[in-house]
């Protein structure tokens, strides 16, 4: 059994959350509730759970702070929020599980299982430790380090690595300065987001690039990008007018 703690300031999305547990997903127990992030803090110290249901925006401290004030994280996390934008962007970045409010029973489910699959193997939650860097280092972003879920493992990747992103349907090809590929089952519009502050472009909707590695801008038959390793990457019409900023 999976021993969980629930950490959420209003006492219905407790009990809520609860009761979906209880009837959707019988190999966890929640051992314990809190309804702020201080009490949350001493049930996490005192029941030392497998697994943490943290809300992220709650009054006085929220859940990044909390989990910024613990000695050690020995738990999976799923962050449990109300808002979108709040935190997300962070969560996301840090490949972390999250279910918005409402919570979808099925949502539910897919998040549940995949931290019982962790928690078997046993891993180290990297994931979480690299979330922590990132909010402590918030402005220090040539040293951020985004997680990318492949189909063996999940790869830190620093940003300033990657040359460019590729998209085929609903996955993403990363694209390393070592040469190697990551194959991500995401869609590229999901990185196109998280990446724009770390100076990547979308120059075509199937096209990523880290603008620190554009080395011309090629006119014939068509436009394209020539990247310093050498690779073409296409130049939509819509990106054209942007590009030419850029390159001015």
């Amino acid at each position: 059994m999976i021993r969980a703690v629930i950490i959420d300031d209003e006492q219905n999305n407790l009990d809520n959350l609860s009761r979906l547990l209880e009837k959707h997903c019988p190999d966890i127990v929640v051992a314990a509730t809190a309804l702020t992030a201080d009490e949350g803090r001493e049930m996490i110290l005192h029941q030392k759970p497998d697994l943490l249901f943290l809300d992220i925006q709650m009054p006085g401290k929220n859940g990044f702070e909390l989990l910024q004030s613990l000695p050690e994280h020995f738990f999976g996390i799923i962050f449990v929020t109300a808002f979108d934008q709040y935190g997300i962007p962070a969560v996301k970045f840090a490949a972390i599980d999250y279910l918005l409010k409402p919570i979808d029973t099925l949502e539910l489910k897919t998040a549940v299982s995949k931290a019982i699959s962790r928690y078997s193997e046993k891993k180290q939650n990297l994931q979480l430790d690299n979330l922590l860097q990132l909010l402590k280092h918030q402005q220090e972003k040539d040293t951020h380090r985004i997680a990318l879920a492949t189909a063996k493992e999940t790869r830190l990747v620093r940003t300033q690595d990657i040359v460019r992103c590729e998209s085929s349907n609903n996955y993403t090809t990363f694209f390393l300065l070592s040469g190697e590929k990551l194959l991500v089952s995401k869609p590229i519009f999901e990185f196109d987001e998280l990446l724009k502050d770390y100076g990547f472009l979308r120059c075509h909707q199937s096209h990523l690039v880290n603008k620190k590695f554009i080395k011309s801008w090629v006119k014939e038959d068509g436009d394209f990008l020539l990247l310093e390793d050498a690779s073409l990457v296409p130049v939509s019409r819509k990106k054209k007018e942007y590009i030419k900023e850029l390159f001015r």
